[in-house]
């Protein structure tokens, strides 16, 4: 009996062992058969000749600088251009039409696995999530940008400018300088009282540890990105890089859930104090609402949110609206700089709606700078401050006749898009009137997208306008500007921002207005 049962249980063993090595090698086997297909399908694409197992991993393994004018070299292969990182295809796009594909679709919205070495930091806020999560933070947060919100900034936006006009007047003495930390000191202290109602006065103190550690630590994700062998979390442990990305989170989300935690309670005793009748003139005028207070009030009213909730999208605000404000600013001061023929006409739109007054700038006045704003989104084509947009498909794509597998990362290399001559004749020429709008109606609608575009298009587009509208009329209502860098003499640092590698070197001249 004890013979039998022996032989019975090595019976099923067997069986069990044959039966689970057939699954497995079926597995592995229609692994192997999507991977060939993968591969099959991403090969016949045009690109750059590829390592096996590391793929072009070795041509991106350069400096900032050298990275940029990589991809720019890849993109020379044609409008729809195959790479692989490792194991990994991505699809360059750099043409209106493909681009569309990709942006206009309700089905191609995950960003792709490069936005995940954000997640320490960012979560998976409105910037990273994916699915039902970012259905419903985009749902949360469009309120929070609607027009009578963002005319609440327009104070802030003016005193932050007013900041660093202080700051630019003493360097105004004909002498060149970096104008590029002003500006972004400017901007960072803007979002900073924007989103969490905190003046963290960085126009005055440029070396707080928060500060640092937001520049920092950007550097390090973009450093990760294109470097696969310290991707894996082990690896980027073993090599000594978590140990600071580590620090710089610490730094960053103390700050944020200090701001957080001090709001709510500021949130509790307004709301205890309405409930009291307590006047406005006892307790004082009514504060200004911050992204971080409509948040809270979202929280209380109708879904809660957690702290952790609540910081994920204050740091992607954060993040999303400080560098690229700061970016396409600099830009916008260069570009003029470079051109004072042009120039002249934003200081003649000027100073017809201020003359010499110093006045803030109001909404009425934002309405009116039309030729202002046309030279900042001049600016945004030349030199976006976000280079590259990346998704990765979860279902098939057909992009300019090839099919592209589930799993590829798509990048739309805006970049090059804006300098497509049959949308921008004459491309690299600073032309503002390409933004009047019979201008505008003649092209493809996807050939312009400094803010991306469709669904996940940036919900802070009419904010960051405003913003930097205020900014630049305020440095060109008192100053005349010339750049000292040659358009042939730039070096373009395509980081997460698009920045130049020298900074922005410029003098200013004061100037009296013309009325």
């Amino acid at each position: 009996m004890a013979l039998l049962l022996g032989r019975e249980f090595v019976w099923w063993s067997s069986v069990a062992s044959y039966s689970l090595g057939t699954a497995c090698l079926a597995l592995l086997l229609t692994w192997f058969i999507r991977r060939q297909q993968t591969v099959w399908l991403i090969e016949k694409l045009p690109g750059p000749r590829s390592l096996p197992i590391l793929g072009n991993a070795l041509d991106v393994n350069v400096a900032p600088r050298e990275l940029f004018l990589k991809i720019m070299e890849f993109c020379e292969y044609g409008n729809t251009v195959k790479i692989w990182l490792g194991m990994y295809p991505y699809c360059l796009v750099s043409e209106a039409k493909s681009a569309e594909v990709l942006l206009s679709s309700n089905k191609h919205l995950d960003k792709s696995r490069d936005y995940n070495f954000l997640h320490p930091w960012l979560g998976t806020g409105l910037l990273t999530s994916t699915g039902k999560k970012w259905h419903s933070r985009r749902k949360i947060l469009t309120p929070a940008f609607h027009f009578k919100i963002l005319e609440d900034f327009v104070e802030v936006f003016n005193s932050q400018s007013n900041k660093m006009l202080d700051k630019l007047t003493p360097k105004a003495d004909g002498k060149a300088f970096d104008i590029f930390p002003y500006i972004t000191l400017c901007t960072l202290d803007i979002i900073c009282e924007t989103a969490m109602g905190i003046n963290i006065n960085a126009q005055g103190n440029s070396n707080s540890e928060y500060v640092n550690a937001v520049y920092r630590i950007g550097a390090l994700v973009q450093h990760r990105q294109t470097r696969p062998w310290i991707q894996p979390d082990f690896l980027f442990r073993l090599f000594g890089y978590a140990k600071l990305h580590d620090e710089y989170l610490r730094v960053l989300h103390h700050f944020s859930n200090s701001a957080i935690e001090n709001r709510r309670k500021e949130y509790q005793l307004e709301k205890l104090n309405a409930k009291e009748n307590i006047d406005d003139d006892v307790i004082g005028k009514k504060r200004r609402l911050a992204f971080l207070d409509l948040l809270l009030n979202y929280s209380e009213t109708q879904m809660p949110l957690s702290n952790e909730d609540i910081r994920e999208e204050v740091d992607t605000f954060m993040f999303e609206g400080h560098d690229t404000t700061a970016a396409a600013l600099n830009w916008s001061v260069y570009l003029l700089g470079c051109h004072p023929e042009i120039q002249a006409k934003v200081h003649e739109e000027l100073d017809a709606l201020f003359g010499d007054s110093d006045r803030p700038v109001t909404m009425a006045d934002l309405r009116e700078m039309k030729y202002t704003e046309n030279c900042i989104k001049e600016a945004l084509r030349l030199f976006p401050s976000v280079p590259f947009l990346a998704r990765e498909l979860r279902e098939e794509a057909v992009i300019n006749n090839y099919r592209i597998p589930v799993g590829t990362t798509v990048m739309v290399i805006t970049y090059r898009l804006h300098r497509d001559p049959e949308q921008f004749p004459n491309p690299e020429t600073f032309d503002p009137d390409r933004f009047l709008p019979e201008n505008v109606a003649k092209r493809h609608p996807y050939s312009y997208v400094p803010f991306s575009a469709g669904p996940r298009n940036c919900i802070g587009q009419k904010f960051a306008i405003m913003e930097e509208k205020i900014v630049l009329s305020s440095i060109m209502r008192r100053f005349r500007v010339e750049s000292t860098t040659r358009r042939e003499e730039l070096k373009l640092l395509g980081e997460l921002i698009l920045r130049p590698e020298n900074g922005n070197t410029v003098k200013l001249i004061p100037r009296t207005p013309k009325v």
